[in-house]
């Protein structure tokens, strides 16, 4: 589904970017890993490398906060000089930090906006070199362009919904549906499809019970089991569920769909 495409991946280090990364090196695509923790992305990039076969080629790390303008200037940039080219951009990377609206801090504030919001805007604007500019030249000489183009970002259904003590989350992730829906008008005439994925509870490191861990993260057990009952399905969603979506999004499937949203959680609706 994706031969011959090269891919930036964000937050690729673990849970749904690494999900992502492989599913698109499955499907025959070139990908950069992009993660904040060195580990966590070696060891990403190590699994591009076994699920392509064996090619050494796969997957490139690249180390780096996307809230800083210039490292997403240079993720882009590591793209083209390894890969020639690029393709498609999924817009992965998030934090949390969680506090009612009362107690939380300018800097927990400031961080979330910067990495889910502002991240996603840095990395976009920072394709334009090599996604439409691209595509304008293809269009300008010969009045259309080789083959559309793919960002891909994403919210989450805690925006969609709201949540108590992530204010600032959720006005990030929605935020980013309308940078979605407006970048998608933008670009149309590239043939840059831009659209969002809204992944609802699902299984990754942020969401396992809390008292099985010892780092701080994940939630409280009983706070787990209570929300997994509401869910239609009755379990969270596993990794490999949202990146099939983002598959989708990425590949010629989409390439008739552009600024739309797609809600991963298993039928889990605004109540």
């Amino acid at each position: 589904m994706l031969a011959d495409r090269v891919a930036v991946v964000t937050g690729a280090g673990r849970g749904i970017g690494r999900a992502i990364a492989l599913a698109f090196v499955e499907n025959g695509a070139r990908v950069v890993v992009n993660e904040l923790d060195e580990q966590a992305g070696a060891e990403t990039v190590a699994l591009c490398h076994e699920r392509a076969g064996g090619d050494d080629a796969a997957a490139v790390l690249h180390i780096g906060s996307v809230a800083d303008a210039d490292t997403a200037r240079a993720l882009m940039a590591q793209a083209k000089a390894r890969y020639g080219k690029l393709d498609v951009l999924v817009n992965n990377a998030g934090v949390t930090r969680d506090a009612m609206t009362h107690k939380m801090s300018d800097d927990d504030w400031r961080q979330v906006i910067d990495v889910n919001l502002t991240g996603t805007f840095n990395c976009c604007r920072a394709t334009v070199p090599l996604m439409r500019d691209v595509a304008k030249a293809e269009l300008d000489a010969s009045g259309h362009v080789a083959y559309h183009r793919k960002i891909v970002n994403f919210f989450s259904t805690a925006a969609i919904n709201g949540n108590v003590g992530q204010i600032n989350y959720c006005a990030a992730k929605l935020g980013n549906v309308g940078l979605t829906r407006s970048l998608a008008r933008e670009w149309a005439r590239f043939r840059i499809n831009v659209n969002a994925v809204a992944p609802g509870f699902t299984d990754t490191r942020m969401t396992q019970e809390k008292e099985l861990r010892d780092d701080g993260l994940g939630i409280p057990r009983a706070q787990r089991d209570a929300f997994i009952a509401r869910l239609p399905f009755g379990e969270p969603a596993q990794p490999e569920h949202v990146a099939r979506v983002a598959l989708f999004f990425a590949s010629a499937l989409s390439d008739w769909v552009t600024g739309q949203t797609i809600n991963v959680s298993g039928g889990h609706q605004i109540p």
